[in-house]
């Protein structure tokens, strides 16, 4: 950078640096927002081209940032966001210079014509959104030969720490915010879409359940299933972006799940005594296949947890991932992209998922390198939600997952949560709707992060996250990748 100050503040300060931290910079007249996007920027330009997490930069985040300095000045800041840059994922609308394209091609040229509401929110607590972050195609329901982290649009997004799996779909907020190429970033998750990556790339990832955040203006896959989360480098980075995103919104009526949490004081949570006394049930049959060097990794972590005052208590939850429903994102796949693809700026050419099937027969080369099986199966349903298949495979999760794995055997364990390593067993609290929090525990022997996975029942947020903040204290399992 040619101003020396902010070249060495890059160098020497800024990576790692929390929510709070650059708060107290900022408001201490030590550092500014457009000079914390300059640095960002600078770290991108230098660091993203071997990781490729970031697809497009905002072209408006400067003077967004200028604006939030002299509002910050004349008012005070809105919120603990105020004038922090954040990246969001290439499914979430923006209407602002950038596209929203999911990762794929045929979407290259869309531009969005209002913020999804979760964007609006971020705007509305002053956060600078720094850019669009690249993703596995389709959220990972082009092909299941797919690699996690491709996109036929932003290419492979690869692991900061090695020749690991980057995790996915989120693939590029994950390795962008572990690479310290902005403060924190926005996933969304339909199936371990957060808490995947976010262990992939020694990030905390919260998940959050079904109804507390808007999905209005975000490119879906299952409503049934469908929430944004939040990725950051602390407990406390990750609470404060989640907090944000949580609200009613009269075009998502599930949110009205989200009025007890209007002005919440999710702060008071961030105990470090937050495991003292805490039952966590733990089912080895939802990780039976681990490597050896994971499962080394989660007995630590394990011993650990009991230092900090739980117990983990060996529990069956009646389950299996195998046994959930499939086909509810199959079928529901094709009948929401259409809804959304049919609202869509109507420049716009793409207005189906045959649209997008067509497309990618026509430009084969680009577009099929693992081709699109799951495309084209879910285009083979109905879309009307009418089938047998789709509603046995939504009571089966509704009822296997939330009121049996999840409520009654959990419940007669005595357990508060389900303790997992990684995202292993995450699918049954993602087909229940149910919340889970990751956090880092450390490196493998091979250097690959690791972390453990919380997983509650319906809004036990405040729960979980204690726990995960208590564990996170004591362990300090964060790595910044070298």
């Amino acid at each position: 950078m040619h101003h020396q100050k902010l070249e060495d503040y890059r160098k020497n300060k800024l990576d790692e640096m929390t929510i709070a931290e650059l708060q107290k910079e900022l408001e201490a007249g030590k550092l500014t927002s457009e000079e914390l996007v300059l640095m960002y920027k600078e770290n991108i330009s230098l660091r993203d081209k071997n990781i490729h997490a970031v697809l497009e930069i905002n072209p408006d985040a400067l003077l967004a940032a200028r604006v939030l300095d002299f509002e910050r000045k004349q008012k005070g800041p809105r919120s603990k966001l105020h004038g922090i840059p954040l990246f969001v994922k290439d499914n979430m609308d923006t209407a602002d210079k950038m596209h929203t394209s999911a990762g794929s091609l045929a979407m290259a040229d869309h531009y969005a014509l209002r913020d999804a509401k979760i964007v609006e929110k971020l705007r509305e607590a002053g956060a600078i959104i720094l850019g669009k972050t690249n993703m596995t195609e389709w959220a990972n329901f082009m092909s299941d030969k797919m690699t996690n982290g491709y996109s036929s649009r932003g290419g492979q997004v690869k692991n900061p720490y090695g020749p690991f799996d980057v995790g996915g779909s989120s693939s590029g907020s994950a390795a962008g915010v572990a690479s310290n190429l902005a403060s924190a970033a926005v996933g969304t998750e339909t199936s371990g879409s957060v808490i995947n990556p976010a262990a992939q790339n020694s990030l905390v990832g919260i998940k959050p359940t079904i109804g507390l955040v808007s999905r209005t203006g975000i490119i879906p896959l299952s409503h049934t299933q469908d929430t944004a989360g939040a990725l950051a480098r602390t407990v406390e980075d990750a609470v404060t972006v989640f907090a944000a995103l949580i609200g009613t919104d009269p075009e998502d009526e599930i949110t009205g799940f989200a009025e007890p949490f209007k002005n919440y004081d999710w702060q008071q949570h961030l105990k470090r005594d937050g495991l003292s006394g805490v039952v966590l049930g733990l089912d080895r049959q939802l990780f039976k296949e681990i490597p050896d060097d994971q499962a080394k990794a989660f007995e630590a972590a394990m011993e650990q947890l009991r230092a900090c005052g739980a117990t983990i208590k060996e529990v069956d939850i009646g389950v299996d991932q195998e046994d959930l429903g499939f086909a509810v994102l199959l079928h529901e796949f094709k009948a929401d992209l259409n809804a959304y693809l049919a609202r869509s700026n109507p420049d716009h050419r793409i207005r189906s998922m045959g649209d997008i099937i067509s497309y990618n027969e026509e430009h084969a080369e680009q577009m099929l390198k693992f081709g699109q099986n799951l495309l084209e199966q879910a285009n083979g349903m109905s879309g009307n939600l009418t089938e047998r298949e789709y509603v046995e495979a939504l009571e089966r999760n509704r009822f296997l997952a939330a009121e049996q794995g999840m409520n009654k055997h959990l419940r007669q364990a005595g357990a508060d949560a389900l303790l997992l390593p990684k995202d292993f067993g995450c699918n049954i609290g993602a087909a229940a709707g149910f919340p889970s929090i990751t956090v880092p525990s450390g490196l493998t022997e091979s250097g690959e992060p690791f972390g453990i996975t919380f997983a509650g029942q319906a809004f036990d947020e405040p729960k979980l996250i204690e726990y995960a903040y208590a564990f996170e204290q004591a362990a300090a399992g964060r790595r910044r990748p070298s």
